[in-house]
C-alpha cells in the first residue's frame, strides 16, 4: 500500500506552500551570535596557531586548517543573517547563493573530518607515543588536510550540479539552498552525509577518546589534574559534537527516509521545518566552538596566546607613554 499524502493540495505547490516569514528574526539572531563569536575567537587564536605551525606542531596544522575553514564560513554568515531576517528571501544573486551554500555545507564536513584527524592524532600520541612518530609528521598532516578540503569540495560540487535544475535561482520565492521537498540526487547525498559524514566520525571519536581516557588512567607519569583535564576534554568533544551536529543529521535522516517512502512529503516538511532550521543554525555554531574547545585547552597555545596579548598590551602602553599630551610640559 502506498502511504501517499497526495490529497494534500500543497503537494502541487512550490516549496510545499510553506510561508517562510515566521521565526526569521530568531534565526537571524542565532546566526548573528555565531558570527560575532566565531569571527572573534578564530581571529584571536589565529596567530598562536600559526606559531605552532612554524614549530612544526602536527596539532597546529590541523587547527590552522580548521580555523581557515571556519573563517571562510564566518565571512558568509552576514548573508545568511540578512536572508533569514528577510523571511528566507535571497537578494544577492544566484551565484552568491550557490557559493555561500557551498561554503556552508563544506565547512560542516571539513570541520567534522578535521576533528576526527585531531582525535586520532591525540589517540596515537597518548596510546602509542613511540610507534606513531613516523605517522605523526607535519607532512602527513598537511596532506590529510588538503585531501579533506578537496574531497569535501568535490562532493558538494557534485551535489550542486545534480540539483541546480531542481532549485532554480529564478524561482518566484527566491529561497537559497532550501530543497523542499527533497530531490532524488540530494536524497542520495544525504544518506552519504549521515553515515559517512556523521555516524562513522562519531563512532571514531568515541573510540579514540575512550582509548585515550583508558591510557591516561593507567599512566603513572601524569598527575591527577592532568588526568582530569584529559577526561574533561574527551567528554566535552563528544557532547559538543552531538549538540552541534546530532540534531541536524537526525532530522536530515528522517526527512530523507520519509522522502524515499512517500510520494509527497509536504505535510512532514511543514512539521519539521522549524526544528530543521534551528538544528542547521546549531550546526553552524561549531565554527565558534572549535577554537574554544581545542585551542584554549592546549597549554602551549594558551601560552602563545598570553604572549601575544601581553606584547600587544606592552606596545600599546609604550605608544601611549611616548605620545605628547597637554600635561607633558611644565610651565615656568
Amino acid at each position: 500500500m502506498n502511504l501517499s499524502t497526495s490529497t494534500d493540495g500543497s503537494c502541487n505547490e512550490t516549496m510545499c506552500g510553506i510561508k517562510f516569514g515566521e521565526h526569521g528574526i530568531a534565526l537571524a539572531v542565532m546566526y548573528s551570535i555565531t558570527f560575532i563569536v566565531s569571527l572573534t575567537m578564530n581571529c584571536m587564536t589565529l596567530w598562536p596557531i600559526i606559531i605552532q605551525v612554524k614549530q612544526k606542531n602536527v596539532l597546529g596544522i590541523y587547527l590552522l586548517s580548521l580555523t581557515i575553514s571556519d573563517l571562510l564560513y564566518a565571512l558568509t554568515i552576514p548573508l545568511w543573517v540578512i536572508y533569514y531576517y528577510n523571511g528566507h528571501r535571497w537578494k544577492f544573486g544566484w551565484i552568491t547563493c550557490y557559493l555561500s551554500g557551498f561554503i556552508f555545507y563544506s565547512n560542516v564536513y571539513i570541520s567534522i573530518l578535521l576533528l576526527c584527524c585531531i582525535s586520532v592524532d591525540r589517540y596515537l600520541a597518548v596510546v602509542y607515543p613511540m610507534k606513531s612518530q613516523n605517522i605523526r609528521r607535519p607532512s602527513t598532516a598537511i596532506k590529510l588536510s588538503v585531501l579533506i578540503f578537496l574531497s569535501v569540495f568535490t562532493f558538494h560540487l557534485f551535489i550542486i550540479f545534480g540539483t541546480i535544475h531542481d532549485n532554480s535561482p529564478d524561482m518566484a520565492n527566491l529561497t537559497c539552498f532550501e530543497h523542499i521537498p527533497l530531490v532524488k540526487p540530494l536524497a542520495v547525498a544525504n544518506y552519504v552525509r549521515f553515515f559517512l559524514g556523521f555516524l562513522l566520525p562519531l563512532l571514531l571519536l568515541i573510540f579514540c577518546y575512550q582509548r585515550i581516557f583508558k591510557g591516561v588512567r593507567k599512566s603513572s607519569t601524569l598527575q591527577a589534574e592532568q588526568k582530569a583535564k584529559v577526561k574533561q576534554l574527551s567528554i566535552s568533544v563528544i557532547i559538543i559534537f552531538l549538540m552541534c551536529f546530532g540534531p541536524y543529521h537526525i532530522i536530515l535522516l528522517f526527512r530523507t527516509i520519509n522522502f524515499s517512502l512517500m510520494n509527497c512529503t509536504c505535510l512532514f516538511e511543514r512539521k519539521v521545518l522549524l526544528c530543521f532550521s534551528v538544528s542547521l543554525a546549531f550546526s553552524s555554531f561549531n565554527s565558534a566552538v572549535d577554537p574554544i574547545l581545542y585551542v584554549l585547552v592546549s597549554d602551549s597555545v594558551k601560552k602563545d596566546l598570553k604572549k601575544s596579548f601581553t606584547a600587544i598590551g606592552y606596545k600599546s602602553f609604550r605608544k601611549r607613554s611616548s605620545s605628547p599630551t597637554i600635561f607633558s610640559r611644565t610651565t615656568v
